[in-house]
């Protein structure tokens, strides 16, 4: 919840200052954040203990239901479209 209201206050700010922002370039600043964030993504990612096949054989489950899912629909509806 306090990610939405920090993203508020800055449209806030970026819609009161706009004028002012558009000399500054922020395409540095922001890239920093993002790569700052992916960072302590994989640290957050690599510490959690998991068995990975188990893992692995449930993401290609629930895969083949997507795929067949997907398949079926386009099927019975693709018709009614034409």
């Amino acid at each position: 919840m306090n990610i939405i209201y920090i993203l508020i206050i800055g449209l806030v700010i970026g819609y009161i200052l706009k004028k002012k922002i558009e000399k500054i370039d922020l395409s540095k600043p922001t890239n920093l954040a993002l790569l700052l964030l992916i960072f302590f993504m994989g640290i957050e990612a690599g510490k959690v203990e998991l068995n990975a096949f188990s893992t692995f054989l449930v993401s290609i489950e629930f895969a083949i239901i997507v795929i067949i899912t997907s398949l079926l629909t386009a099927v019975f509806l693709g018709g009614r479209f034409k």
